[in-house]
């Protein structure tokens, strides 16, 4: 039984979707002004992850992802580029499909715009004025936070305490300190356009609850992002589904995942002393840093630095060796013939074990670290009983477990095969087998010049080959 976290009950609750096979999720996406940092990097990993997890049960899982391509932002940087806004948008959001890939980020259900969905975010605004819960003052409208008596409902911050600067944007027009922008009047120079109260722009709140509601409907089943998104952003959302559409609760389960820190403090482009996602990818194993992002418990801060990153390439080469070893024991016993041993019983229980234990981590709130825990475990027994398993069978279902398992969170161990198949094609491995074949003749015959000779030439095309006492076995270095 799937276990979450709703920051709106401060509990774990037993996940139930609205429709039984089928979870609608909208998880708030960049704001595309800047490159992502590497703590951006982390919600994306994060939340790529509990969607795999959540179709490995077997739910469709519709999953929405916005890119906020208008607000202050994204005007003042296009400013300083000396380009439009939409131009700017459009080179970022390039960007984060790059970043996306390396990361192995499955691709959204769709990636709505901010500006896609004007007349949507009008029309809420208008509800929300129309229902008494809004105002408008010479073109910019604002929700009058005073008269939704549940405000605070998610941050569990009181409307009280709320005071001027603290999270809370001045605007002398405003009737109240506490209330915040839905509709912004034009301003000289910025894109804006047409609605009952002239010409201008959303405010950044109105973006998500409209998009959320068009692509999923209300109530939706999970929304998700950042813990800083908690507070106003996420807050704000609800109060204005909650005013315009008349539903209290529009979505069920709110999910936050902690912050990326440095030196335990928060990681933020504001701050400076960030490392943008891109500049870690370029230096470091893409599918180390997905390991990275995801080997802490998503609600907890995750400390960032060069030594971590180190020992996320560690565990990954332990994976990717697992792999290699159970391929190269395959390919011994394809070329030999299978013979059962007790050997094999002991990992078709360590199989069983793997499955069992991380979809008992999983269920547990997405428990990560845990499961990661299990995968190391069953490396361990791979280890210890692979070289004496006689069945092949047990070793495919060995290894087709661990790169399912592991693919939960985001690490693709058919990516090199599949690379290296599209680069050199089943030709060039019927080769090496035929070397390999030739090499072991001559070994039989004592002609060890020839067969170091055929290891050398292959190492020099970059092909490792490894003895055991059951033959050779090979891998692309």
């Amino acid at each position: 039984m799937l276990k979450v976290y709703n920051t709106l009950s401060r509990s774990k609750e037993e996940f139930r979707p609205q429709e039984e096979n089928t979870v609608r999720m909208y998880v708030c996406g960049p704001t595309v002004y800047d490159y992502p940092h590497i703590g951006n990097a982390r919600s994306f990993a994060v939340f790529d992850t509990i969607r795999r997890y959540l179709e490995y049960k077997g739910y469709r899982v519709y999953f929405v992802t916005n890119f906020t391509d208008i607000d202050d932002k994204m005007i003042n940087r296009a400013k300083e580029e000396g380009i439009t806004v939409a131009d700017l948008a459009s080179k970022f959001i390039a960007e984060y499909r790059i970043i996306a890939d390396q990361l192995n980020l499955k691709p959204a259900s769709i990636n709505p715009r901010a500006t896609e969905h004007i007349d949507d975010i009008v029309e809420m605004v208008e509800l929300i004025v129309k229902n008494g819960k809004g105002y408008a003052v010479d073109g910019d409208v604002y929700f009058d936070v005073s008269a939704w008596k549940d405000y605070g409902v998610l941050s569990r911050i009181s409307t009280e305490d709320l005071t001027a600067g603290a999270r809370v944007e001045v605007d002398e027009k405003k009737q109240d300190p506490r209330d915040f922008a839905l509709w912004k009047a034009k301003k000289p120079g910025e894109p804006s356009w047409d609605s009952p109260w002239g010409k201008g722009r959303p405010g950044w709140h109105a973006e998500c609850s409209v998009m959320g509601k068009h692509y999923l409907g209300l109530p939706f089943d999970i929304h998700g992002g950042g813990q800083d998104l908690i507070f106003p952003h996420h807050e704000n959302e609800i109060a204005q589904s909650a005013a315009a559409y008349g539903i209290k609760t529009p979505v069920k389960y709110w999910l936050h995942n902690g912050f990326l820190t440095l030196n335990a403090e928060k990681m933020s482009k504001s701050e400076g002393g960030f490392s943008t996602a891109r500049e870690v990818l370029d230096n470091y194993d893409p599918q180390a840093v997905r390991l990275y992002l995801v080997s802490g418990q998503y609600r907890q801060p995750l400390d960032y630095s060069e030594k971590v990153l180190k020992q996320a390439i560690q565990s990954l080469e332990r994976i990717k060796n697992a792999a290699d070893t159970l391929r190269g024991r395959i390919t011994i016993l394809e070329r030999k013939g299978s013979r059962e041993s007790k050997a094999d019983t002991k990992l078709s229980e360590a199989v069983n074990k793997l499955r069992e234990g991380l979809q008992k981590e999983m269920d547990d709130d997405f428990n990560t670290p845990g499961a990661l825990a299990e995968v190391f475990t069953f490396i361990r027994e791979i280890n210890t009983h692979t070289k004496d398993v006689g069945g092949a069978a047990v070793l495919r279902e060995s290894l087709a477990a661990l790169i399912e398992l592991v693919g939960i969170l985001g690490i693709n161990l058919t990516l090199e095969e599949t690379v290296a198949s599209a680069e050199s094609g089943d030709l060039l491995k019927d080769a090496i087998e035929l070397l390999l074949e030739l090499r072991e003749d001559a070994r039989k015959a004592k002609d060890y010049s020839v067969a170091d000779k055929i290891r050398d030439r292959l190492g020099e095309l970059g092909v490792t080959v490894s003895d055991t006492k059951d033959g050779s076995t090979w891998k692309m270095s």
